[in-house]
């Protein structure tokens, strides 16, 4: 297949463009700046879409960037950054004389709203309760397409783990130096999938023609918690890992609001996903992060 990425030059598309490579498929990616086998942002706008048998989009700015305050600029960014790509790529899709078969948006489990005992599927409901519940409602939303020419896939993503960027990359020096722990009280639920997993989803509800709808992007063996997952971090890596990062100091840093997504979590299944017929490469914790600290 040809394969549209938007965003496609971040942690998430560079391991989707190798695993759609390796898999025989062409990757044309959209990014601010020109290059080989790229369009941008600009061209797909004026031009149209380019010939592709499917289209994904990836591009957002990072919401937990601790370099940039929580402040009105930098929300509107968060907020345009996805708003604004979702819906040139879907203007793009629904205006083309030969749509694409498929069209694929990664959002996020931020749609659930935070509880130490719900449990989530792809049909519980969400979506109204803060800044970023309300986030991915408008993003999804801008992705829905008229009609049903193109095969339309939304993957709520948990926190991608993986070698050289995500979430981890942040962790692994204070971990290594066995400063690592919990976040706040550790409660909180920690709804995560190996980057391997995540590209592989997409390529799976990119190439299935049966993939249709809501699929949660997180690992079945998702039920854990923020405390056992520092815990396995240390185990992997050698280390203590008891040294818990207070709640006053994650909300100094990322703000209050932002320092929800931190402190507060989710337990998430991907029901749906597997009744898919994905299998997983990295189904539990444990085996993950041996293969990213490798």
């Amino acid at each position: 297949m040809r394969v549209l990425v938007g965003g496609g030059t971040g942690f998430i598309g560079t391991a989707l463009t190798q695993l759609l490579k390796a898999r025989g498929h062409e990757v044309t990616l959209v990014s601010r700046k020109p290059g080989p086998d790229r369009i941008t942002w600009d061209e797909l706008t004026t031009s149209g879409l380019p010939r592709c048998d499917a289209a994904v989009n990836l591009a957002g700015e990072n919401i937990l960037n601790p370099l940039r305050r929580w402040t009105e600029v930098f929300q509107k960014e968060v907020l345009s950054s996805r708003l604004e790509t979702t819906h040139i790529l879907a203007r793009a899709i629904t205006k083309a004389a030969q749509p694409p078969q498929a069209w694929v948006l990664v959002t996020g489990v931020a749609y659930y709203q935070p509880s130490l005992t719900a449990e989530y599927d792809e049909d519980s409901p969400g979506g109204d309760f803060d800044f970023f519940s309300n986030l991915v409602t408008k993003w999804e939303a801008a992705a829905r397409l008229p009609g049903d020419s193109t095969r339309q896939v939304v993957v709520r993503s948990g926190v991608v783990l993986g070698r050289g960027g995500g979430a981890i990359g942040h962790m692994l020096l204070p971990f290594r130096l066995g400063l690592g722990g919990p976040i706040g009280s550790g409660h909180q639920f920690f709804p995560w999938i190996h980057i391997r997993d995540l590209a592989g989803i997409l390529a799976h509800a990119l190439e299935a023609s049966h993939v249709q709808g809501v699929l949660n992007g997180v690992a079945p063996a998702s039920t854990t918690t923020n405390a056992e997952f520092a815990q396995a971090l240390g185990t992997a890596l050698g280390r203590p890992a008891f040294i818990a990062l207070p709640s006053t100091a994650v909300q100094a840093i990322f703000g209050r609001e932002r320092a929800i997504m931190l402190l507060e979590g989710q337990k998430v299944v991907p029901r749906r996903t597997l009744a898919t017929g994905y299998q997983y490469s990295f189904p539990e914790l444990g085996a993950a992060l041996q293969e990213i600290i490798a």
